[in-house]
């Protein structure tokens, strides 16, 4: 486990005096493998898609599909419109295919943080649709407390705090020191960040690398979700 030794100087992470009550998880590079399905989509989606779009693809993973789309289209709406409805379609056909899987040891740790009774919200950039043919590809459905999407929320997705506070007034925390945002992209780190959330980590097994995690402000980056479990008692404890 690599941890950002700022987290320790950061006068918001009062996480080694709270209890965290909700864990706040991303789904596709963080829980659920990727391998590549979301660059694929989008490929599907847009018939001259270019180098330097695939780029821009990649800097922002983790964020509302519908909003990438507009910056890919010049905010021509109804093109963006278009392309995210085929990109859903394709992801779709992908995960009907076969194309989806847990990260290894994603769902033991699911079940680890259930067993030390925390409240657990996965969410996502998808689209509802989407998220929930995941789930039922996974046989998830009942294995984590709720899930949100940008469409949940008003249409705003990362890095837009929006999704962690609605899990956070819908879970009744008692602050949202007590929340845990973990995600594998810079967006996910910032969403946490933006809504203030206790402790924002960052995981290795998706879009982003240790230094952009950093960067965007996460109190911690993780190998993978394996070890949050243990983060977090590991903070309760010192």
């Amino acid at each position: 486990m690599t941890v950002n030794p700022a987290a320790s100087e950061n006068p918001r992470n009062p996480a080694n005096s709270v209890t965290t009550e909700l864990i706040v998880l991303d789904m596709a590079g963080t829980t659920v493998a990727d391998g590549g399905l979301v660059e694929r989509a989008f490929q599907a989606a847009l018939p001259d898609f270019t180098p330097a779009q695939l780029d821009y693809v990649r800097v922002t993973m983790g964020e509302s599909k519908i909003t990438v789309f507009r910056h890919l289209t010049d905010h021509d709406e109804e093109r963006a419109q278009q392309a995210n409805a085929a990109f859903e379609a394709a992801y779709a056909h992908l995960v009907d295919e076969g194309h989806c899987a847990p990260l290894p040891g994603a769902e033991d740790a699911l079940h680890g943080l259930r067993d030390q009774g925390r409240t657990i919200a996965l969410t996502t950039g998808f689209a509802r649709d989407t998220q929930d043919r995941i789930l039922a590809a996974l046989g998830w459905e009942g294995l984590v407390d709720f899930t949100l999407c940008p469409a949940d929320v008003g249409g705003r997705g990362r890095p837009h705090p929006d999704m962690v506070l609605a899990a956070a007034l819908r879970a009744r925390v008692s602050s949202v020191a007590a929340v845990a945002v973990a995600g594998d992209t810079a967006s996910d780190v910032r969403t946490g960040r933006n809504a203030g959330a206790g402790t924002v980590a960052g995981v290795l097994t998706g879009a982003h690398d240790a230094a952009a995690l950093k960067a965007a402000g996460a109190t911690h980056v993780l190998d993978s979700v394996v070890a949050l479990p243990d983060l977090l008692v590991a903070q309760e404890t010192t």
